[in-house]
């Protein structure tokens, strides 16, 4: 490839790109089923076929964000020229630390669970649109400007070079179903108490654990051979 010479903070760096083939995982060879469901609350709430949840904090990133946009909101309102250009510094460096937030996740979900892992994450480019505009106002950017998009790109390169590997399956129904009988029913999950409870079964739990057993699920059934795995409300 070709190189290039990057003076950053004070300091020289040689960026030189490499390409290597790596073998692609078959379903044969899949120990491993990990449903991911991301969020805010939790940037990440991960379900394993063990029957293992993982949280991921989303507080910490939460509280930066907020710090973010209060700051922008105030130069935005002085409008001169050095507000102005401050403005784009920080745009830049709050995507450079978003990137950064990603690439840790993302590094520590594949060396958690290790070569042969099947992870399963929401299809959200048919969801974004609805699920932002339902939101109160003074969240709505947080949600709609965080880059899920970005850390499944990174999860998915990264996922690869451990011999693993990244599908999407249909995010309709899996935060409206038990994991436990089946029942799909909006009205069982409470978004004020982020907790779901089956009217049928009594089955309950964090409701964005619910999610992330679901998308495991339709994980399962894609390594039995369903290539398109989803829910269908009956």
């Amino acid at each position: 490839g070709t190189a290039k010479l990057v003076n950053a903070c004070g300091h020289w760096f040689l960026h030189i790109p490499v390409t290597f083939d790596v073998d692609e995982l078959d379903n044969s060879q899949i120990n491993h089923v990990v449903g991911i469901d991301r969020g805010l609350r939790f940037i990440a709430t991960c379900y394993d076929e063990k029957g293992k949840t993982l949280f991921v904090n989303g507080k910490k990133v939460l509280e930066t964000r907020c710090r973010y946009k209060k700051l922008r909101a105030e130069l935005q309102a002085k409008g001169t020229k050095s507000a102005k250009k401050r403005l784009k510094k920080i745009g830049q460096r709050e995507n450079r630390w978003m990137t950064d937030v990603n690439h840790r996740l993302s590094k520590t979900l594949v060396n958690h669970y290790g070569k042969n892992t099947l992870f399963v994450l929401e299809d959200l480019t048919s969801v974004t649109f609805d699920t932002t505009k339902n939101r109160r106002k003074d969240n709505r950017y947080e949600h709609s400007s965080w880059a899920f998009y970005q850390l499944e790109q990174f999860l998915a390169y990264k996922a690869q070079l451990k011999h693993s590997k990244v599908i999407e399956v249909s995010a309709q129904y899996t935060s409206q179903r038990c994991p436990k009988c089946g029942r799909i029913n909006k009205e069982n999950r409470n978004h004020s108490l982020h907790l779901y409870r089956c009217d049928r079964c009594g089955y309950s739990s964090n409701d964005d654990r619910i999610a992330s057993m679901n998308i495991q699920y339709l994980g399962t059934e894609y390594v039995t051979g369903n290539p398109k795995p989803r829910f269908i409300s009956k």
